[in-house]
């Protein structure tokens, strides 16, 4: 079993990005588990949106 981690911080390039490498590696995914974070800095509300596939 393998993993790929993904970070990004909008949730459309997470999407692509994941969505990206399924085609490229045509793998058996076994599982996807994804995650959302946010801080703030000064006023500005950060977002950090994450996955880890786990694949064979």
């Amino acid at each position: 079993m393998k993993v790929k981690i993904f970070d990004e911080n909008h949730e459309k390039d997470l999407e692509q990005d994941i969505n990206d490498f399924l085609k490229e590696k045509e793998v058996e995914v076994v599982d996807i588990k994804y995650q959302v974070s946010t801080s703030l800095f000064a006023e500005e509300q950060i977002y950090c949106f994450s996955a880890m596939i786990m694949y064979k």
